[in-house]
C-alpha cells in the first residue's frame, strides 16, 4: 500500500472543497487497485458530489437543516453549536474508497471527492490518500 498525508486549508467558515485534483495526482501512475481517503478528524467528512452548480451550497445547507448550530448540544467546547460538528461525521463519513482504473479514478461525470468541514475553529486539516494495488 502507498499512502500520503495532504494539508488542506478550510478556513473559519463552514465549507466544502473539492480535493478531486490532489487525488488525481496522487493515483497518477499507479495502475488498477483502490483509493482510499481518509480525513483524521473528529469534525469533518468526505463526500463524493457535483460541485460548482449549487450542490456543495446546498450540503452546507442541508447539514445546517439537520444539523443546527445551536445551544442544544451536550458537546458544548469551541464556537456556539460547534457540538453538531462532531455529530457530522455520523451524517458524511470520515473516508471514502473509490475504484482507480488505469492510474484514473473511476468517478462519474459529475462527481467531485470533497472534504466537508462545518468547523471554523479548526482553519487546517489534514486528508490521507491511500493506495492499495488491484
Amino acid at each position: 500500500m502507498y499512502s500520503s498525508v495532504i494539508t488542506v486549508r478550510t478556513g473559519s467558515m463552514p465549507t466544502v472543497r473539492d480535493i478531486t485534483g490532489e487525488a488525481a495526482e496522487f493515483v497518477s501512475g499507479h495502475g488498477d487497485g483502490l483509493l482510499h481517503v481518509f480525513v483524521p478528524h473528529a469534525t469533518a467528512g468526505i463526500a463524493i458530489i457535483e460541485t460548482g452548480a449549487g450542490s456543495d451550497e446546498d450540503l452546507l445547507l442541508a447539514l445546517d437543516a439537520a444539523l443546527p448550530a445551536d445551544d442544544r448540544w451536550r458537546h458544548r467546547h469551541g464556537s456556539p453549536g460547534h457540538g453538531r460538528d462532531h455529530v457530522l461525521p455520523a451524517f458524511v463519513a470520515p473516508y471514502a474508497t473509490l475504484p482507480v482504473v488505469g492510474g484514473k479514478i473511476a468517478l462519474g461525470t459529475w462527481q467531485s471527492i470533497c472534504l466537508v468541514d462545518p468547523n471554523g475553529d479548526n482553519p487546517t486539516r489534514q486528508v490521507r490518500f491511500s493506495f492499495l494495488a488491484g
